[in-house]
């Protein structure tokens, strides 16, 4: 196998966005985001890593802030920081931001038209059928999270294997918008091969079902059973299918992904790297994402935590930029980025007041050179608007190199399964 380093030339690796930094530390000691935390652990074994969202649901405006001030609960050893199964526990926290009026019967008018096609089955290329549910057999569930359960499944009469998303249907607005988000993004898009296909879906009277092309792993799992980072080239291949999937969102559906992490991106056999998980994706208005619906924790930008205005919090795709650069240092390493952290109130209090993670000094300067004029590294600027947007990212030297070299990403994940195989059998 060729060489896995991206050539390093400076010469070649000016990046389009080359001015200095003109990203300033968050001020740590405002008042824009005083709160009381409440943390709520779930049982050990199905703790998720924490969404913003659900930090929005628990909040007094009076009591600790983020800025600095002590909390009224001592925070979690670091053994609890991740359980035995790699999860984080969630940390609940609210801002309380203004909302547009919203409908309730809009959001039953939409999911109604897309119950038109529920049972519609692509079972096999190009071809379609009118199934029900129990006509799929679970052969094992995948993985689970805040919005429900992963099950491999299998069709009785043809055989054909799939991975079901199954999410509980309830009266709550938030979470029938969640369903409707997911099913409508990732319906529309299937010409976009970066993006996990779905083959089909299933509305009943307690539950929903996501169809979609079965994936081998996704690459929070991967790093985890191999215990260390991955090589530059995969890394090169990750980042190059990661964007052109969130610029296809934003330019052909105006959305903003907002829960981009290694636990959303999926790796096949065959070497095919998709995204996935659109439920709390969120609408473009004028480039601007405008609700306060987020993702996990940890690959929040510094402006989505601390926003210049808390009553009027604007961002746009560069929040999903940062979360891309926090989840490609956390492949390269194979370390969850934030690691002397004994709490998730510690990880927001890093990612607004400290310098970005940095990558392993062994890869190339286009990706670990800590001159963010020259490396990859500029995806991580605090501030956003010397963050580069996809078009910059898509011409910035590392990603340019790795769209047109050839690496068999199949070929090295099957080695890597020999290899795990070989040391559990103790050979």
């Amino acid at each position: 196998m060729a060489s896995s380093r991206c050539p390093n030339e400076r010469d070649l690796a000016n990046s389009p966005n080359g001015d200095t930094n003109r990203g300033q530390s968050a001020n740590y000691e405002s008042n824009s985001l005083k709160m009381r935390l409440n943390f709520h652990t779930p049982p050990r074994g199905q703790r998720s890593r924490p969404t913003l969202e659900d930090t929005f649901n628990n909040i007094s405006m009076n009591g600790g802030t983020v800025n600095g001030s002590s909390l009224s609960q001592s925070p979690r050893s670091s053994s609890e920081t991740r359980t035995s199964s790699g999860k984080r526990p969630q940390l609940n926290l609210n801002f309380k931001f203004p909302q547009k009026p919203h409908r309730l019967e809009d959001e039953h008018a939409n999911f109604r038209q897309i119950t038109r096609n529920s049972g519609l089955l692509e079972i096999n290329v190009n071809e379609k059928i009118k199934v029900t549910s129990d006509e799929l057999v679970s052969e094992g569930e995948l993985g689970h999270g805040n919005c429900g359960h992963v099950h491999k499944m299998r069709h009785k009469e043809r055989g054909t294997l799939m991975a079901v998303k199954q999410m509980r249907k309830s009266g709550n607005k938030e979470d029938l918008k969640r369903i409707l988000m997911d099913i409508d993004i990732v319906v529309k898009s299937h010409d976009c091969r970066y993006i996990v296909k779905c083959l089909g879906y299933f509305i009943n009277e307690v539950d929903v079902w996501i169809c979609m092309e079965l994936m081998d792993t996704c690459l929070d799992k991967l790093i985890r059973k191999l215990k260390q980072g991955l090589p530059e080239n995969i890394i090169g291949k990750v980042a190059v299918a990661t964007v052109n999937a969130l610029h296809y969102l934003k330019e052909k559906h105006g959305v903003i992904h907002r829960d981009v992490k290694p636990s959303n991106i999926l790796l096949s056999r065959n070497g095919s790297i998709k995204l996935c998980d659109f439920g709390i994706s969120g609408r473009l208005d004028n480039s601007k994402a405008k609700t306060r619906n987020a993702g996990c924790v940890a690959y929040l930008s510094p402006e989505r935590i601390e926003p210049v205005d808390p009553d009027f919090p604007v961002y746009d795709v560069r929040a999903d930029v940062w979360s891309l650069g926090i989840t490609l240092i956390e492949l390269a390493t194979g370390k969850f980025p934030y690691p002397k952290c004994t709490s998730d109130f510690e990880v927001l209090s890093h990612i607004v007041k400290d310098d970005p993670p940095s990558a392993p000094r062994s890869f190339s300067i286009n990706f670990a050179e800590q001159n963010d004029n020259i490396s990859f590294r500029y995806s991580l600027r605090k501030d956003p608007s010397a963050r580069p947007k996809y078009q910059a990212l898509l011409n910035h030297q590392f990603l340019k190199y790795y769209e047109e070299r050839a690496v068999d990403v199949g070929s090295w994940y099957h080695d890597q399964l020999q290899k795990m195989t070989e040391i559990e059998n103790g050979s």
